[in-house]
């Protein structure tokens, strides 16, 4: 008999227009692997068990009088506790939110799937805000690696990763404000989209404004175009989402890469110092995409390091999510947090509009830079995951978060689609993670090359043992 954590979302919806599966019984054992993994991981803030089974029973009538709300009927999916979840708290990661709500309506990604009638396992975790690159938080501890638990799973989507990774749904959405979604994602060995900014609708809107994006997390990119075709729909309440696409992204995988033109800048023209295991997974993956029928240049875009925008950018978002607390309020804060809160605060408007013009000049310079490549190909991370519960690895000498993701914020400042693959792995086992960069409103070709990776059996899709 099948493990039904086992099959991809595309595996499991065509098992049940034939029959061959139950979404009870596929809620079901999403809902006992989750439940066997959380002491490990430490995937979810809170699973559904009771609702989930009952949206569950409700799918399974559908599919057998053969009116299926949607090509997501009945496949479970898991949400990121930063998105808001009708009826259920979303505490956002913090001890300073309140649980009485009230809890009336669903984020448009979260609203797309409910009309579909995908099953709702749980919320999983987040840092506090989702304000850094690991998951851990004052309100629910420290998120763990699938792979090995003594490591990050990455954040701040870290839940996110955790649970896909390990088979307790193959979807989930997740934000990505400068890596939240490509982070976990790389560290956990799974694929991860951030779609163009506008792509999926956001509301409420972030405080962190036009550089967070909601996008999909999954096994592979087959699984992040269905889901993407679902999320990708109008909401009125975001007056900054992109109007509609014709056709569908998952058809348009079997397109390929054959004639593309590819960029692969291993370094960023030598800003970046990568680790050798991670440095020659990465090129050989590049290798194969050459081999599959692209044309790979070896160059860089005409970029420097807009840390210092991002971070003007990043922690004035963070001072005025925060703004209303009162000093004990503030006192629940994860330390980092507050620190990087005081720091925005002595932000002035002319520094804010300082970082919007380094901002608008990065998004012309790659404007012009896809005028000559369809894609540029970096790593994701130039490590791989590091202890648990630190937001920078020991001795690194990195202040903050950014100072290891130097290939993932800046094309949050641009609002470009950018996607992880694995690759591979270090020695030790962890995974590896390539990034896939189109411009703007070209999310297909990301998921072209992806998708062509997967296929190739470059990048894998297989889930983590459950007892590793």
């Amino acid at each position: 008999m099948t493990d039904l954590t086992e099959p991809t979302a595309v595996r499991l919806a065509e098992g049940y227009r034939k029959g061959e599966f139950s979404p009870v019984e596929a809620t079901r054992a999403a809902l006992e692997e989750a439940e066997r993994i959380q002491p490990r991981v430490n995937a979810f803030v809170r699973l559904l068990a009771e609702e989930a089974l009952a949206q569950a029973r409700a799918a399974e009538d559908r599919l057998r009088r053969g009116e299926p709300r949607g090509t997501l009927d009945g496949v479970p999916v898991t949400v990121k506790d930063m998105l808001l979840l009708r009826g259920r708290p979303t505490l956002r990661g913090s001890r300073t939110v309140a649980e009485d709500g009230p809890w009336t309506e669903d984020a448009p990604s979260v609203a797309r799937l409910r009309e579909q009638g995908a099953v709702f396992i749980g919320k999983t975790t987040t840092p506090e805000f989702g304000w850094k690159g690991v998951t851990d938080s004052p309100l629910t501890g420290v998120t763990r690696n699938p792979r090995d638990p003594s490591r990050t799973a990455g954040g701040s989507s870290g839940g996110s990763a955790a649970a896909v990774a390990l088979g307790a749904a193959p979807l989930s959405l997740g934000t990505d404000g400068g890596g939240s979604v490509r982070i976990p994602a790389s560290f956990c060995g799974i694929f991860g989209l951030k779609p163009t900014y506008g792509r999926v609708p956001v509301y409420p809107a972030s405080p962190f404004g036009t550089l967070s994006h909601v996008g999909p997390m999954a096994r592979d990119a087959a699984d992040a175009a269905l889901l993407l075709d679902v999320i990708a729909a109008p909401d009125a309440r975001d007056w900054s989402a992109l109007a509609p696409v014709t056709g569908s992204w998952a058809d348009a995988l079997a397109e390929g890469v054959h004639g593309l033109r590819v960029a692969f800048s291993p370094s960023l023209g030598g800003q970046v110092a990568v680790r050798p295991a991670v440095a020659t997974a990465v090129r050989h993956a590049v290798e194969q995409l050459a081999g599959l029928g692209a044309y790979v240049e070896e160059t860089d875009p005409d970029v420097t390091d807009p840390v210092d925008a991002f971070h003007t950018l990043w922690f004035s978002g963070a001072a005025r999510l925060t703004h209303g607390l009162g000093r004990q309020q503030r006192e629940l804060l994860d330390p980092g947090l507050r620190e990087i809160c005081a720091r925005g605060a002595r932000y002035s408007a002319l520094d804010y509009l300082a970082a919007v013009d380094v901002r608008m000049d990065l998004g012309r310079r790659m404007g012009r830079f896809h005028e000559t490549y369809d894609l540029l190909l970096t790593p994701t991370l130039p490590i791989t995951a590091f202890e648990a519960g630190a937001e920078v690895p020991r001795a690194s000498g990195h202040r903050r978060w950014t100072g290891w993701t130097p290939f993932t914020y800046p094309f949050n400042l641009t609002q470009q689609p950018a996607a992880t693959v694995p690759v591979g792995t270090d020695a030790d086992g962890l995974p590896v993670g390539l990034q896939i960069v189109a411009a703007r409103h070209r999310d297909d070709l990301v998921l072209r090359a992806a998708h062509a990776l997967y296929e190739a059996g470059v990048a894998s899709s297989a889930l983590t043992p459950a007892g590793s």
